[in-house]
């Protein structure tokens, strides 16, 4: 008589509700690729690359799929709650190693809400309201929160719709930008031009450190593996998919934003997709442009959020975080403590930083969780799972691993300050939990 085969581990069982397709995983990772970096970035990298915006964009989506071949391996091989911190514990044995990566990934996300809470609050906003930013942005992180614990179904429906919304808007600055070139008043050659006085090839590195802001928010797919339905199957053609079609949209604002203004003008504005709308002068109002950029911010920081909520729930499944963020709603099935610590946290950060500093901290963060991703796969080489899944060539975690190194090592000093000082504050959360844990061993013995 055989012995029946142990079901794949995406069909066992899980407190949390499979109620994520594949087409709403796609729109998931379309969703917060395509948040407010583009948005707002788009000066940012004319400053340091001048008109040649899409040539850092396409670096940048290059880089980002290396190590999306790594998550895309480790989604499916350990479809569990808690991604890269999962990894990080099953590769390395280390406990504290773990926790380091797993509280990166989870300072990162929740520094990306706070930065995208005060990008919500900014010009964009005043638009509409002539509000403080600071009570402007509590309060969004604070509707965030509620929708976050509603439910990860209607977390992703409002999902579908914001990301429909968001995209529109840059297909609009795409539509625009081939107009005013057809009527004459673009200027195509600037899409090659470089900064004078400055090598093209560093421009571009400068450029595509800036632009990868961009591109980040794929890994937190899986950290929602768990709640994905037939995950083995679907989730690397949602991630790949999701990260080829975010990159072509960028190229194609990047080139739409070089035809229609100079370098110098798109750098001077904080908005800079609504200044190419504004000389592309076809009568889109300043309100329904500014409306789809809030979109935009609202969509980044709620997927953000559930990234960080399941983060949370994971490192709390195993013992790295206090126990009580396991805690689930009993008909939502959501991790309602984990949501709200992690937006209370988000909320106090958003009155501690400026944007550009949270959204540099962002990208040095999730490149320590990244190197430690592509590294964590060519050790989990060695174990094997009776369950196929997806798996990269060896070259592609080796030159993730490189490019990881090379964006750290062009990161400002006033960066690694404030991300220094947040794994710092993960250093004693570690040590009070271990603490506790020991003195809650101590009287159980008793």
């Amino acid at each position: 008589m055989s012995t029946p085969e142990a079901p794949p581990a995406d069909q066992t069982g899980t407190r949390l509700r499979r109620a994520v397709t594949g087409k709403l995983l796609f729109l998931f990772i379309l969703g917060d690729v395509l948040g407010a970096g583009v948005y707002a970035l788009a000066g940012s990298v004319a400053a340091e690359v001048g008109g040649a915006i899409w040539v850092p964009l396409l670096v940048a989506l290059l880089l980002a799929l290396l190590t999306a071949a790594s998550y895309a391996e480790l989604a499916t091989k350990y479809p569990r709650a808690g991604g890269s911190a999962v990894y990080a514990e099953r590769a390395f044995r280390q406990p504290v190693l773990a926790f380091l990566v797993g509280f990166c990934m989870l300072a990162a996300g929740v520094t990306s809400a706070a930065g995208l809470a005060l990008a919500f609050a900014g010009d964009y906003l005043g638009v509409f309201l002539d509000v403080p930013a600071a009570p402007a942005a509590l309060v969004f992180l604070l509707v965030v929160g509620l929708l976050n614990a509603r439910g990860i179904k209607e977390s992703l429906g409002a999902n579908v719709v914001m990301t429909v919304v968001e995209v529109s808007g840059l297909v609009l600055v795409v539509v625009l930008g081939a107009l005013v070139l057809g009527r004459g008043d673009g200027d195509l050659g600037r899409t090659v031009e470089f900064p004078s006085g400055v090598a093209p090839a560093t421009a571009v590195l400068a450029a595509a450190l800036l632009a990868y802001y961009s591109f980040v928010g794929f890994e937190t797919s899986a950290n929602i593996v768990e709640e994905v339905r037939d995950v083995r199957r679907v989730y690397p053609r949602a991630l790949f998919g999701a990260l080829l079609a975010a990159g072509a949209v960028y190229v194609l604002v990047g080139l739409a934003a070089s035809v229609v203004l100079p370098p110098d003008q798109l750098a001077a504005s904080s908005g800079p997709l609504l200044e190419v709308v504004r000389a592309a002068d076809v009568g889109v109002p300043d309100r329904l442009f500014s409306a789809v950029a809030l979109i935009a911010v609202a969509n980044g920081a709620l997927l953000t959020m559930i990234m960080a909520s399941r983060m949370a729930y994971g490192m709390a499944e195993q013992r790295l975080l206090p126990g009580v963020l396991e805690r689930v709603l009993p008909n939502r099935r959501t991790p309602w403590v984990a949501i709200a610590v992690t937006t209370a946290v988000a909320m106090g950060l958003s009155l501690a930083g400026d944007l550009t500093t949270l959204a540099s901290t962002v990208v040095l963060l999730l490149l320590f969780v990244f190197l430690s991703t592509n590294t964590a796969v060519l050790v989990l080489r060695r174990d094997t799972v009776a369950a196929e899944h997806f798996h990269a060539p060896t070259v592609l975690p080796v030159l993730g691993i490189a490019s990881c190194l090379l964006l750290l090592s062009q990161q400002e000093a006033r960066v690694w300050g404030f991300g220094g000082l947040l794994l710092l504050g993960g250093v004693v959360l570690y040590l009070l939990t271990r603490l506790t844990d020991r003195r809650s061993g101590a009287t159980g013995a008793g």
